[in-house]
């Protein structure tokens, strides 16, 4: 079930839902996505990874959004990895590709030699969604919590959200044999389907006063939640990252006394919406004096794409609300 050296279920996402338990999930398998990610920039290792699992928490969670709506995650923290964005760009119709890109913003001089996590200090996770042209973006915001990005992803949709989330994730540098290292990574995402009134009695049991996803289930959903949680911990690493373990077959090993029902997979690649057009339409509130304190010695106006690392160099004149030239003329 391969095509060429791609894995059939490389750079997908799996939509399932547990009928027995009332818990819906997604399985992602990442490949060309992550080197594509990856490759924009020449990131420290501790870095890479922690990109990775941003751009895996990305794939998993933006599977839900409808199309031509973008969701973008981001960490904040005042640890030597400063800022992580992500973005994930629905398919613009039914059948074709969403698109993902994601940057790490870092101090070199302070990056240490512990966990990935451990270069995030205190700071806090959010969740955007963009629905489009004429509409308010919604935020959500929760602290940094926990041992890893995907920890801090599960406060989130407790805090914000009140549905019971888990992540398992494996992520990291593959060489399959007769083949180049390269990135590869799987993860699968349980959530629990969302009731009427989703707080317990017993107030928020976490670190630091924060929900936990026991406090939002009744006694019932916390056994249904509790059972599909052991069955998940029984998962190995090579079986998420999955170059040899379809997802179909992964759900079936962790959960067929669950009644699992699958739906159409979602397919992603690295892409990025850059455009000279773009910095533009961003530079069109600025007057011709503050255009003129961004213009060079030479007589150009330039701006790197921090996702993709694209180059642009244009003509002051064409920037602006004061602008003299049309675009077309500036180049």
């Amino acid at each position: 079930m391969t095509f060429g050296t791609k894995i059939a279920w490389d750079d997908t996402v799996l939509p399932f839902q547990l009928d027995k338990s009332d818990i819906r999930g997604r399985v992602a398998r990442l490949d060309g996505v992550l080197d594509n990610v990856l490759k924009q920039h020449s990131y420290p290792p501790v870095v890479e990874a922690l990109v990775a699992e941003m751009a895996l928490l990305t794939a998993l969670i933006g599977q839900t959004v409808k199309l031509r709506w973008k969701l973008s995650l981001q960490v904040q923290s005042n640890g030597p990895v400063r800022m992580i964005a992500t973005d994930y760009f629905g398919p613009q119709a039914e059948g074709e590709t969403a698109r993902i890109r994601a940057y790490a913003s870092y101090d070199a001089d302070r990056l240490t030699q512990g966990a990935p996590f451990d270069q995030v200090g205190k700071g806090y996770f959010a969740i955007l969604i963009d629905q489009g042209q004429g509409t308010k973006p919604y935020q959500g915001i929760s602290p940094l919590a926990g041992q890893s990005l995907s920890d801090s992803a599960e406060g989130y949709f407790a805090q914000s959200e009140q549905l019971p989330t888990r992540f398992a994730l494996s992520f990291g540098k593959s060489t399959e044999k007769g083949g180049a290292e390269h990135w590869r990574a799987g993860g699968v995402m349980l959530q629990h389907m969302p009731k009427a009134s989703p707080f317990a009695q017993g107030g928020a049991t976490g670190e630091d006063g924060l929900l936990t996803a026991h406090d939002l289930l009744d006694e019932d959903a916390s056994e249904n939640w509790n059972r599909v949680n052991h069955l998940l911990n029984t998962v190995e690493e090579l079986e998420l990252i999955g170059p040899s373990v379809a997802p179909t077959d992964l759900l079936l090993r962790l959960f067929h006394e669950e009644d699992p029902r699958v739906f159409d997979a979602q397919q992603v690649r690295f892409g990025c919406t850059c455009s000279a057009e773009r910095v533009r339409q961003t530079m069109s509130i600025y007057s011709a004096r503050d255009i003129d304190t961004m213009t060079t010695d030479d007589g150009r106006v330039t701006a790197d794409c921090q996702f993709c690392g694209a180059h642009y160099d244009l003509d002051p004149a064409t920037l602006g609300f004061e602008a003299t030239k049309g675009a077309d003329q500036g180049e």
